[in-house]
């Protein structure tokens, strides 16, 4: 109920939904979102209202195949707003469903589910704000529940369903990138590493083919999210500061002139020099936490709490954390009652502030969001259930 309150209400704080179904439309009319953005000469005809409200209209679509079927069923029906977060919402419900399954097989109080099905930041991003992430939210609770023992009547536990677990990993990365780094651990927590990766690998890559043949690498808009994004990244801000404090990027540019005069290389190391700035650098930095992290979650034998740790962690390492992006953690903060992140759920809704009153984000509204959660962190009890 407190999801259906907010379908039919129009779009206020993020205007991702129209970009969702301005994708859907381009795609069911033929042409191919990947490689050509909103503004492209080819598009004109379907240019329309929607059309007009978007933003970022030079850069094509970011989104992976699952999701892009689901924008095109929402544009092609009355009120595609409207089908858009019902979809969205229909998913994030089926999400609250696996969740209460999850906590009764592992033995978790049911009642715990609560911390994130009556999380007033979850139905503000899925009933309100429509966000895709429902979608791949509920595949990746999906995964961890097949992924967790049951029990039998004499208490022993029963083995685990690893095929379909990569199924819905499969659904997940198909819908949103961010299981891609969990399939790893999921495929040793399955006890069949070469099946999960073979199925939940072999489906995402079958469906993400055509989108890289048709772009020829990897699609311009995911380059262009990663090397321009950033929004509110907890380590990131504080790291491309420093790292501008300390003149890391000539230092970078002299080891590089340095280089080049030791090798008679003179050309060839040239289009290094443009990325050598302090934000792109920090991203590096923090592109390496992440790769880090994804290998030390293979010593992960809990789902639920590897899960929740290894998307915290992502999460924390990002360039970019709008508040919806914690709808991947808060599923396994809600069974563990992980009071940090819960925390952080309702203080991530201040970095609405600079969008709905203009104010400035740095420096008072991201210590006011990040400083509570990481006293939270230091001093909580972690992923225990």
């Amino acid at each position: 109920m407190l999801r259906l309150a907010l379908v039919p209400l129009p779009l206020t704080l993020s205007d991702d939904a129209l970009r969702y179904l301005w994708d859907g439309r381009v795609t069911m009319a033929g042409f191919d979102p990947y490689t050509l953005p909103p503004a492209a000469p080819d598009l004109a005809p379907l240019r329309d209202e929607v059309w007009r409200r978007l933003p970022h209209t030079e850069i094509p679509t970011v989104y992976p195949p699952l999701a892009m079927t689901g924008f095109s069923i929402a544009s092609r029906l009355p009120f595609p707003l409207f089908a858009w977060k019902g979809i969205a919402t229909a998913a994030d419900v089926g999400g609250c469903a696996l969740l209460l399954a999850l906590a009764r097989r592992r033995g978790i109080a049911p009642g715990r589910t609560i911390w994130y099905a009556w999380n007033p930041l979850v139905f503000l991003e899925v009933g309100g704000n429509g966000h895709v992430d429902a979608l791949g939210v509920a595949a990746v609770i999906g995964a961890v529940l097949c992924l967790t023992p049951r029990r039998s009547a004499s208490g022993i536990p029963v083995e685990v369903s690893p095929a379909r677990a990569a199924l819905w990993a499969a659904a997940g990365v198909l819908a949103k990138l961010a299981p891609l780094a969990a399939l790893p651990m999921w495929s040793r927590q399955g006890g069949r590493p070469g099946r999960f990766l073979t199925i939940a690998a072999g489906l995402a890559a079958v469906a993400f083919l055509p989108v890289v043949a048709a772009a020829r690498g990897i699609p311009p808009g995911l380059v262009r999210y990663g090397v321009s994004w950033e929004f509110n990244g907890p380590l990131f801000e504080p790291l491309w500061r420093l790292l501008a404090l300390i003149h890391a990027a000539p230092a970078l540019a002299h080891g590089l002139d340095f280089l080049k005069w030791m090798t008679g290389i003179w050309t060839a190391l040239n289009f290094l020099y443009p990325l050598l700035y302090p934000q792109l650098l920090a991203k590096a930095l923090l592109g390496v936490g992440m790769i880090a992290v994804t290998v030390l979650s293979l010593a992960e034998r809990d789902p639920i709490a590897g899960t929740g740790r290894l998307f915290g962690a992502l999460l924390l390492l990002a360039a970019t954390v709008y508040p919806w992006y914690l709808l991947w953690v808060l599923p396994f903060a809600a069974l563990t009652r992980h009071a940090a992140w819960l925390a952080l759920s309702g203080l991530i809704l201040l970095s609405y502030l600079p969008k709905i009153a203009g104010v400035s984000l740095m420096p008072w509204v991201f210590l006011a969001i990040w400083v509570p959660f990481l006293l939270l962190l230091v001093v909580g009890k972690g992923w225990k259930a």
